[in-house]
């Protein structure tokens, strides 16, 4: 059964030092505040799973987090590189990081195929591509039936998938709109799924019921972080913060600048400080 809890104790009680996670969102819905829930309790060798890894996972990477990341795409989105990253990848700073390399089309289809309960996804894709000569986990099988050569990657299956969210119902049912990108998968594959919302209310019962994608049997825990993806945005509560992602490329590009960014903003900070991030950025819902 889903509980209610407060963001701290569902970042404790759901991710564990070696856990495969995501935190997945898609431009839109990213679920920082749970991220820097993770980096002040300091979980280490994580696998970090998402198709588009932004300044979170920079963040996560930086702090020494990671010991292996899967991706599909991995930059600054509008800005460019993801310096601590690059550190990491390139000079093993602040420690050595797997990577596992996907197409976009290949993370989708395995989130699907984890979401089905399939031990691998079969799609056409990497056709001229060298991505496979780089990644043992991108294989090819034949179609029985056609012959045809397809290509294989395994089920992703996080053991804890994050995700923020517009609003839960007070029986645990969870309310996503606009941009939805591929969350749903990641919530419907994932061992535990802890989901981070704007605001509960009392019922959905005047909207729309195709609009809760994720009814509450899906979910282990609920916690109430308004403006919890900052600086990323969240549709008909506030718009994304352009400036923190381009002032992000300065401070990540030098060590001891990021070193005390993060220790000033992640750190010394709560979950309850998302709130007031938002307030200039706050439209009508």
């Amino acid at each position: 059964m889903v509980s209610f809890l407060p963001l701290s104790q569902a970042v404790a009680e759901n991710l564990h030092d070696g856990d495969a996670v995501a935190f997945e969102g898609f431009t839109h819905l990213i679920p920082t505040a749970a991220a820097h829930e993770a980096i002040r309790k300091g979980f280490r060798d994580l696998t970090l799973i998402r198709m588009t890894p932004d300044i979170i996972y920079d963040q996560m990477i930086g702090m020494g987090m990671a010991r292996k990341i899967v991706f599909s795409y991995i930059g600054n989105p509008g800005v460019g590189l993801l310096r601590r990253a690059r550190d990491a990848i390139e000079n093993g700073f602040p420690r050595k990081m797997e990577i596992e390399e996907h197409s976009h089309a290949g993370m989708a289809s395995a989130y699907e195929a984890g979401a089905a309960g399939l031990p691998c996804a079969i799609f056409r894709g990497y056709r001229g591509a060298g991505l496979a000569a780089v990644n043992p986990n991108i294989r090819s099988v034949t179609c029985p039936f056609t012959g045809e050569v397809l290509a294989a990657v395994p089920a992703i299956r996080p053991d804890v998938t994050f995700i923020h969210a517009q609003k839960a119902d007070r029986k645990g049912n969870v309310l996503v709109e606009g941009i939805i990108g591929i969350q749903k998968e990641a919530i419907l594959g994932a061992k535990r799924a802890v989901v981070s919302v704007e605001e509960v209310v009392d019922s959905f019962d005047d909207l729309h019921p195709n609009l809760t994608v994720l009814p509450s049997w899906t979910i282990t825990a609920i916690a109430v972080v308004p403006g919890g993806s900052h600086p990323s945005y969240t549709h008909g509560y506030y718009i994304r913060d352009n400036a923190a992602y381009l002032e992000w490329d300065k401070i990540a590009a030098d060590r001891d600048r990021f070193e005390d960014w993060m220790r000033s903003n992640v750190l010394e900070k709560s979950a309850d400080d998302f709130a007031t991030r938002v307030e200039h950025l706050r439209t009508a819902a």
